[in-house]
């Protein structure tokens, strides 16, 4: 799993979405755990979401449950985080990170790949 891009940030208004995606390349992405983490200027790397191997599994950050929902098409190798009812917290720089040992934690130190990151802001 050596490369990781997402893509789907940019401005909205507050009460939108956007759905962002993450595809990562490798034949082993059917077996890593997938997360989103998000960092604002200013603040520490925080966990957003996360989603099992399987897809069947998921973990989120309170801030962002209820409103924020992370998938996976293996097919594709790409996993998304659809976000919905957006609010001004929730801009940050949107990083997809990559698992090779499954796991779907809060923790950072789990993950071994990381993308460069995507932007989203939220107008209020």
């Amino acid at each position: 799993q050596g490369h990781v891009v997402e893509s789907g940030g940019g401005l909205v208004q507050a009460g939108g979405s956007l759905r962002l995606s993450c595809a990562a390349s490798g034949r082993t992405f059917s077996t890593a755990g997938m997360g989103w983490f998000r960092q604002a200027p200013g603040k520490e790397r925080e966990f957003v979401a996360a989603i099992s191997r399987s897809g069947v599994s998921t973990n989120y950050a309170d801030s962002v449950k209820g409103r924020f929902t992370i998938s996976r098409d293996n097919a594709k190798n790409t996993v998304y985080l659809q976000m919905n009812g957006l609010k001004p917290e929730d801009t940050a720089a949107y990083y997809c990170a990559v698992s090779s040992s499954g796991s779907y934690s809060y923790s950072p130190v789990n993950y071994d790949y990381w993308g460069q990151g995507t932007q989203v802001t939220v107008s209020s």
